[in-house]
């Protein structure tokens, strides 16, 4: 921050709370947080979720930025959440800026504010953020006294829908890249901050490995499609490549986990235990932007539990990955949980948030029983084999009634079952077919009680960047709801079986946003003027101000979200790598409408889509031996055997002998 004894907004925001609906969103006082120690000289972050506080509060990218920051000598690091629209109003009217909730200091005196971008919905919510804080919402008209913009998170993969209003992106893992970014700012404060200095600093921003800076790069276009994507200096990089943490038990953060004084949407205790997954779902962006494997070692995630449930006094837990069943020795890991004599002298409820059904056993249906059973959340994805194969979602109807039926044997009541419609090659028969599945589940739950109910959620299905199915023209919204009519009208009749639905609206203008350019930018700030904010939330959001701003912008929804795509085509994220080569997700697209499935890399030679050759990380993975009964396996199966954590080289096959090395990279 640039001026240490910038004062609060406190005295002037206090009396407003009492007219806003959950004031305590905005006092800060967690357990967990801290006061920042402001040293001469230290580089200030704003680490913003833009949505509420009760959304963005458990979010851990946030949390463990803000920690690490916190505890290095030349950084500081305060945490701010979108305002919801009733303190907005009353922020405007008494100037009031977008503050922190540690101490409340303004946004605008922070050297760097900080988005999460977690979904493309919250693009409008940012420049609203951006705009309260008193910085000019466009980059191009901040000063050097006007704090930078930096963004990060999933949906930065395709950064140009806001490479006019974002000063920087982060592309990939954020624990290492931001001491880099605050050598380079606390550079740029030491020289004064200059007039003409805000190139400068983004210039020397866009050298740091991991870090994409839009005004360092000029896009040409030749009517509706983009002719080239050049640098504007010759040392900056054509293509920016993700940061990837390689040793994931080198960063044990959260150690200090932040507890609300209100209700939150996950208000338990979190803990990552791997990132990446090699299942190679075709729709899943988060499964292909975030590998290789990499596990954290199990006497690590037990001390993060441990500790984290004397600190909080939680009494659940949550395991987060993309597939917490597949992580090495699993069962063994809950059955120590469950039974732990650390955990403040009470029963400690397991949650796993990413449930895959044939990862699923009878042992671990069992731990996860202990404590509440809220319900389980099982995602096929897919109504029939047949587009499951398409989707690369490798599960059968045999994986989903065995852990239908485990979790039914060992007490659970309630199912939700999500799958998405829109798919590729989809057909009615394909949607039908997720009634039928439905059904089957309630009918074995009946054999052990007689309250089973399945609720099937289903989503339309919204194309991203960096997939297999980047180059797929998503369905219109009519035929979004023409499928989930008929699947409507076939669960109508099923006894027990219950559907809910997300806005085919909402899904068309995802699309937009998850594969647009930059020219997408100039609809979302017209959206975001006319009062877009809060577009994930069914009551702020309106399809009418998409299609008036791009119809003001001569745009076409048919050209950005419904065609299809082709190989030669230029795409709006080319110059920003995932790590995976463009002739390896073409090519499993063009096995996607083949209606061919690729096996779980782990079990097979490699496949060469470039990640761990390229980043030289190799996946760090669960068993020396696939599953018997196939490359996938059944949660049945599962249960059988020992699980060794081994290193997987690649490209080879693992054998029964292969040496255990632990699970560390």
């Amino acid at each position: 921050m640039r001026s240490p004894q910038s004062a609060s907004v406190w005295s002037r925001l206090e009396p407003l709370l009492g007219k806003v609906q959950k004031p305590a969103r905005y006092i800060g006082c967690e357990d967990g947080a801290v006061t920042p120690a402001y040293r001469n000289g230290s580089v200030s972050w704003l680490l913003t979720y833009p949505d509420t506080y009760e959304v963005g509060l458990p979010n851990q990218g946030l949390q463990i930025l803000y920690e690490i920051l916190n505890e290095r000598d030349d950084t500081v690091a305060e945490r701010s959440y979108a305002p919801w629209t009733d303190l907005e109003v009353l922020m405007r009217q008494h100037g009031i800026p977008l503050f922190s909730v540690d101490t409340h200091r303004p946004a605008g005196d922070f050297d760097i504010i900080a988005f999460n971008l977690s979904a493309e919905l919250v693009y409008t919510n940012l420049l609203n953020c951006v705009d309260l804080a008193g910085v000019p919402v466009r980059s191009e008209h901040r000063r050097p006294e006007h704090p930078l913009v930096g963004a990060g998170g999933h949906a930065a993969f395709n950064p140009e829908p806001l490479a006019d209003y974002v000063d920087f992106f982060v592309i990939g893992e954020g624990e290492e890249v931001i001491a880099d970014i605050s050598a380079v700012v606390g550079e740029w404060k030491r020289s004064g901050r200059t007039e003409g200095s805000r190139e400068h600093v983004l210039h020397a921003l866009s050298l740091v490995p991991g870090v994409y800076v839009p005004s360092m790069y000029h896009v040409e276009y030749d009517g509706s499609s983009i002719t080239s994507v050049t640098p504007k200096y010759a040392d900056v990089p054509r293509r920016v490549e993700k940061r990837t943490i390689a040793d994931l038990s080198a960063w044990p953060y959260p150690k200090r986990f932040i507890t609300p004084l209100t209700e939150v949407v996950h208000d338990r205790l979190s803990v990552e235990v791997f990132r990446g997954c090699t299942r190679g779902c075709r729709f899943c962006q988060a499964g292909m932007i975030t590998r290789p494997v990499r596990e954290r070692p199990a006497e690590q995630v037990r001390t993060m539990i441990s500790d984290g449930l004397r600190r909080t006094g939680h009494d659940e837990v949550a395991l987060t990955s993309l597939s917490t069943a597949d992580f090495s020795g699993i069962e063994q890991l809950l059955t120590q949980v469950v039974t732990d004599p650390t955990s403040c002298g009470q029963p400690t409820s397991i949650s796993l948030p990413s449930l895959r059904v044939d990862a699923f056993t009878v042992g671990v249906a069992g731990q996860v029983s202990h404590g509440r059973r809220s319900g389980l959340t099982f995602a096929p994805e897919g109504g029939t084999w047949r587009i499951r194969q398409v989707i690369n979602k490798l599960i059968t109807e045999e994986d989903l009634y065995g852990a239908v039926e485990s979790a039914f044997g060992q007490g659970w009541t309630r199912m939700k079952l999500y799958f998405l419609t829109g798919l590729p090659t989809e057909t009615d028969e394909d949607t039908l077919g997720i009634h039928d599945l439905a059904r089957n589940c309630v009918e074995i739950g009946r054999r052990f009680t007689n309250r089973a109910s399945v609720t099937v959620s289903l989503g339309g299905f919204v194309p991203k960047a960096h997939t297999p199915f980047q180059w797929f023209g998503q369905n219109t919204e009519a035929e979004l709801r023409r499928k989930i009519g008929v699947l409507r009208d076939a669960t109508h009749r099923a006894k027990g079986v219950q559907m809910k639905w997300h806005d085919p609206r909402a899904s068309l203008a995802e699309g937009l946003a998850s594969r647009g350019d930059r020219r997408v930018g100039r609809v979302i700030e017209r959206v975001w003027r006319e009062g877009g904010t809060f577009q994930e939330w069914g009551e702020h959001f309106r399809l009418e101000r998409w299609e008036q701003a791009m119809a003001a912008e001569g745009l076409s929804f048919d050209w950005y979200v419904l065609r299809h795509r082709t190989r030669d085509e230029i795409l709006p994220w080319d110059h920003i790598s995932a790590g995976l080569h463009k002739d390896f997700l073409w090519d499993d697209w063009q096995a996607a409408l083949a209606g061919s499935g690729l096996e779980d890399c782990r079990w097979t030679p490699c496949y060469d889509c470039g990640v761990c050759t390229g980043y030289g990380i190799e996946h760090v993975v669960a068993s020396p031996v696939p599953p018997a009964g196939g490359s996938q396996g059944t949660g049945q199966n599962l249960a059988a055997g020992g699980e060794v954590p081994v290193r997987l080289q690649i490209g080879r096959r693992p054998s029964a002998d292969t040496d255990a090395v632990g699970v560390q990279p």
